[in-house]
């Protein structure tokens, strides 16, 4: 069981970083972007489905969530690590196609 502490900055860093759910959404959606506008939707998609799998995992007793008021931030810095993996996407998709 991971115990999740409230306002840990260090923990939601982490949950967002390290959320596979986050990064195959953004990822997925960078890569089929065709243009660059479209990341940040990328991003904000792969964030409410990174949250929803944070959510399901405490409902199921993945693990305890003690804490209330975290939720804000991990949904932001999901947004901001989506925004990078859908950029990665990106750039892997435009670099395949101009060899």
């Amino acid at each position: 069981m991971i115990p999740i502490n409230s306002f840990d900055p260090i923990t939601l860093v982490l949950l967002a970083a390290a959320n596979p759910a986050v990064i195959a959404v953004a990822f997925l959606m960078g890569r089929h972007a065709d243009q660059w506008q479209k990341l940040p939707v990328a991003a904000f998609a792969a964030a409410l489905v990174g949250f929803i799998v944070y959510w399901l995992g405490g409902q199921f007793g993945l693990f305890a969530i003690h804490a209330i008021g975290g939720e804000a931030a991990l949904l932001l810095l999901g947004f901001a690590f989506g925004l990078a993996w859908a950029a990665l996407g990106y750039w892997f998709s435009r670099n395949k196609t101009a060899q």
